[in-house]
């Protein structure tokens, strides 16, 4: 289908919606932050417009952009009623905390416009994804009432769909990449949305916050999206990438034990050991400096709580492993 008969096609169909077997519907919205997105945001776009369930409304934060960001969307805009572009200022950092800010600027932009929706969604600028992808989440959605936050795995590599960073035994499935989060609305809005934090870790404390809460939150490795610009390239190189997530994983208030043996696993991925030994030097760093932590005493518990619950389990399956002898 050429880019003619799908702007034709907007002015037909229902965007947004997925239909309950008791007659309801389920709509959705995106927000997307995006700072200087040239070389990927079309691909998103495409990919969005491509869905079969499409948003009711997205909303595209070109948060100070200079490289034509907003040229594209504006392109796009003339095609499709239901995407608009909000200008945020210029500034010269690249942080999280702007990240934030960008897309509860986008959020406002969405309750101003008095649309009804029942899930509001985070989306990268630099993905791209198949064309169900939508209504798959909104699927999990429809199933699942107390489902707060779902979302996929991505890769870096189409080469390595099978592959992801959540194909393997100890992959935590509660916890939602920031690529792609689909929120039930009443869960964002109890989560309070994104807190500005200029280190990062916001995706992590909503989803986080989400089940502190009550809500349930899963990653569905059924489907992945392909994330662009490797992580990391926009702030910090390899090592300091795997430094700054030793950071966070302190001052979002991780147990020492836990993020030593995170570390330890984290060996086995490239850049071999040493990847690993600057995540866990990170998280010594940041102890030894008392990094203050911009969470509440109460999500530190919550986390600590659940790592600890984690390793218990996980303990057990080594022990068991290790006992059992060998078939050779």
């Amino acid at each position: 289908m050429n880019k003619d008969s799908l702007a034709a096609s907007d002015l037909k169909e229902p965007r947004g919606r997925v239909t309950l077997l008791d007659g309801r519907s389920l709509t959705y919205v995106l927000v997307t932050p995006a700072r200087n997105e040239k070389a990927y945001l079309e691909n998103t776009i495409q990919s969005v417009i491509s869905q079969t369930v499409r948003p009711g409304k997205w909303v595209i934060v070109s948060d100070g952009s200079t490289d034509g960001t907003d040229e594209i969307v504006k392109r796009y805009m003339a095609q499709y009623s239901w995407i608009e572009l909000l200008r945020m200022p210029e500034h010269r950092d690249r942080q999280f905390a702007a990240k934030a800010h960008a897309f509860n600027a986008g959020h406002d932009r969405i309750r101003e416009s008095g649309l009804d929706y029942q899930v509001i969604g985070n989306l990268d600028a630099d993905i791209t994804f198949d064309h169900e992808y939508f209504e798959f989440l909104l699927s999990k959605f429809a199933a699942a009432p107390r489902l707060g936050v779902a979302g996929t795995p991505f890769v870096e590599n189409p080469n390595e769909l099978s592959t992801h960073t959540y194909a393997h035994r100890f992959a935590q499935l509660e916890h939602v990449s920031g690529a792609c989060q689909l929120f039930r609305r009443e869960c964002f809005e109890q989560v309070g949305g994104y807190v500005p934090i200029k280190g990062g870790a916001i995706d992590w404390i909503a989803v986080t916050t989400a089940r502190m809460k009550g809500w349930e939150t899963r990653t569905f490795p059924e489907k992945v999206s392909l994330h662009h610009r490797k992580l990391g390239t926009g702030t910090h190189g390899a090592l300091g990438t795997r430094f700054h997530y030793g950071c966070k994983a302190y001052y979002v208030g991780g147990h020492p034990l836990w993020e030593l043996l995170r570390g330890f696993f984290q060996m086995r991925e490239r850049p071999w050991i040493l990847g690993g030994l600057w995540f866990q030097l990170g998280y010594l760093w940041s102890a030894l400096t008392r990094m203050p932590r911009p969470v509440s005493p109460e999500l530190r518990t919550f986390h600590r709580e659940e790592q600890m619950t984690r390793l218990r389990q996980l303990l057990p399956w080594h022990l068991h492993r290790a006992s059992v002898p060998s078939a050779k």
